[in-house]
């Protein structure tokens, strides 16, 4: 197999490259280097199963591949805030061309979307049958908006044209090689922490989530792409956290002495977040392995190391 990932010296991206290259399959992985980082990758530079493309998936390209892994889109606030009509043009037209390119080769397609789709739920958790409670013309919407357009185009190619096509609703998902300080919880509580500022609580701290380790998350992909179900499947873990409760463990396992500081919450930022996993259970086989303090060890090792460096 010939395997196309985009996005793919992302912080998903490049863990799903390990895993492809560890079972010998070819790997082409393509990115723009927006979010992503050579330094994800690098360690595959001299893999002859293994090529690197700088590219920009909102235009064409033309290659010969077995399997696309679309999963290149800024998926951070800061980041996907930053340019919000550069996002939604990689949510439309990446996913336009990506599609594309799988009905020229009749490749199957796997895309990566989010639980972003179900935007602020009034249902907890979320069923993969909920439609979701967005805000169309917020500062979210050029992702939440953008993802669920990418969804639309994915049934509706697979309808028209009868492209195989695979998506996972991804929830919170850390683990190493995120970004610091890109708007995501844990990799902001975790560099607040180890520099020893402040950790900033947007909100009361109320707010429900789950987080899945990358890992598992990997696992998960991997498992879709290889089912015969084409339809929505939430990917995330269902052990649920206040982010206060967040906050006092990384603080307590890297600096008990610090303290929080309390920010007004963001617009839109939704109040609960968990998935509903029956469906992945029951279509793939799969539920989460790695609970949220194995998981924060492994990531807050990740962090130090690199930080000496």
């Amino acid at each position: 197999m010939r395997h196309l990932v985009t996005g793919g010296a992302g912080f998903i991206g490049s863990h799903l490259v390990d895993r492809l290259l560890e079972a010998n399959q070819e790997v082409i992985c393509l990115d723009n280097y927006f979010t992503g980082r050579k330094s994800n990758i690098s360690n595959h530079i001299d893999n002859p199963l293994f090529e690197l493309i700088r590219h920009d998936v909102t235009d064409p390209i033309q290659l010969e591949i077995d399997q696309i892994w679309h999963l290149a889109c800024p998926a951070s606030p800061i980041h996907y805030q930053l340019n919000p009509i550069k996002t939604s043009k990689t949510s439309f037209l990446g996913t336009y061309n990506m599609l594309g390119l799988a009905r020229r080769l009749r490749a199957k397609i796997l895309l990566a979307s989010t639980s972003e789709v179900y935007g602020n739920p009034e249902v907890h958790p979320q069923p993969e049958s909920y439609k979701g409670a967005v805000n169309p013309i917020g500062i979210r919407s050029c992702y939440n908006e953008g993802k669920r357009i990418a969804e639309s185009l994915c049934f509706d190619y697979q309808r028209m044209h009868g492209v195989s096509i695979r998506l996972a609703r991804i929830f919170n998902t850390y683990g190493p090689r995120m970004i610091p300080d890109d708007g995501r919880v844990i990799s902001n509580f975790i560099t607040q922490a180890l520099r020893g500022d402040q950790i900033t609580i947007y909100g009361d701290g109320s707010q429900i989530r789950s987080f899945c380790y990358v890992d598992d998350m990997v696992e998960g992909l991997i498992k879709l792409m290889n089912c015969n179900y084409n339809g929505p499947i939430n990917i995330g873990n269902t052990e649920e956290f206040t982010i206060l409760e967040l906050a006092n463990i990384i603080k307590n396992k890297i600096n008990p002495n610090i303290r929080f500081v309390k920010k007004s919450l963001p617009q839109d930022d939704p109040h609960q977040r968990r998935p509903l996993i029956n469906l992945a259970i029951e279509k793939l086989n799969w539920k989460p392995k790695i609970d949220l303090n194995t998981g924060l060890d492994k990531t807050i090792h990740y962090f130090k190391s690199t930080k000496k460096q």
